[in-house]
C-alpha cells in the first residue's frame, strides 16, 4: 500500500462476506487501499450469530473498521445491503465525534428511506430464493447444491431481513461527502432512487453511472475503484 492511499473499507451486501472484497486487494493503487470488512454468520465467522438489524450491525462493526484502517483517515464502501451498513456506520461515527472519515461510497440501493414493497421474509425456501434472485438480479450457483445451501440459506434470510427491515436511526445530514453509484442497466434500482442519497449530506453529493446491471462489481470492480479514485 502507497502511503498515500485512501483505506477503502468495504461492507458486504447480502449474502456475501469479506472474501468478495479479499479478491480485489490486487488492484490497490497509490490511491485506495482495499480493506474488506467481515459480517458475523460467514468465512471465518462463520459460527458467530448474523444480525437482522442494520442499526445494532453498523454499531458492532464501527471500532472493527476503526480498527481495520489502523486509525487513518478513510472512505466506506457499500453495495446494496452494504450500502446502508455503511451509511449507519457514518452516523454511528458522527454521533461518537470521530472525523476520520472522509467519504461514504454507497452503490445499487435506494436512499436509506426506501421501503420495498415486495419482501422476502418469510417465504418458504425456494420462493424466497426465487424472490432474492428477482431482487439481486442473479443466482449465486453455491444456491444449487443442496449441501451449500444448507450452510449458506440462514446467513443470507438473515441479511435480507436485516435490509428488509432496515430503518434509519436518524435522519440527521452527514458531514462528508457521498457518491451513489449505479448499473446503468440496474432494473431494480432507478436512477431516481439513487438520487435519494443527496438527503444524506450536507456535503458534495454526486451520482455515479457505472456500465452493466445491479451486480456489476461482480463482474469487475474496475470501473468502480476507478470511479472512487477520480472522486
Amino acid at each position: 500500500m502507497a502511503s498515500t492511499a485512501l483505506p477503502l473499507a468495504c461492507l458486504p451486501f447480502a449474502g456475501s462476506g469479506a472474501g468478495v472484497y479479499r479478491a480485489w486487494r490486487h488492484l490497490d493503487s497509490d490511491a485506495l487501499h482495499i480493506v474488506p470488512i467481515q459480517l458475523p454468520g460467514r468465512e471465518e465467522l462463520y459460527l458467530e450469530s448474523a444480525f437482522i438489524d442494520a442499526v445494532r450491525a453498523a454499531r458492532w462493526l464501527t471500532p472493527r473498521v476503526l480498527e481495520a484502517v489502523g486509525g487513518q483517515r478513510f472512505a466506506l464502501f457499500g453495495h446494496s445491503l452494504g450500502a446502508v451498513l455503511a451509511y449507519e456506520i457514518a452516523q454511528e461515527l458522527a454521533r461518537t465525534g470521530n472525523t476520520s472519515l472522509q467519504h461514504v461510497y454507497v452503490s445499487g440501493s435506494p436512499g436509506p428511506g426506501h421501503v420495498r414493497e415486495n419482501q422476502a421474509t418469510g417465504l418458504d425456501d425456494e420462493a424466497f430464493l426465487a424472490r432474492v434472485r428477482e431482487f439481486a438480479g442473479y443466482r449465486h450457483s453455491a444456491l444449487d447444491s443442496p449441501d451449500l445451501r444448507e450452510l449458506l440459506l440462514p446467513t443470507l434470510r438473515s441479511d435480507v431481513e436485516m435490509h428488509e427491515n432496515y430503518r434509519p436511526s436518524t435522519t440527521e445530514p452527514l458531514r462528508v461527502p457521498v457518491t451513489a453509484l449505479r448499473g446503468v442497466d440496474d432494473t431494480l434500482v432507478t436512477a431516481e432512487q439513487v438520487r435519494g442519497w443527496e438527503e444524506t449530506t450536507v456535503k458534495t453529493f454526486t451520482h455515479v453511472e457505472l456500465p452493466g446491471g445491479h451486480m456489476y462489481l461482480v463482474d469487475g470492480p474496475e470501473a468502480l475503484l476507478n470511479a472512487i479514485s477520480g472522486s
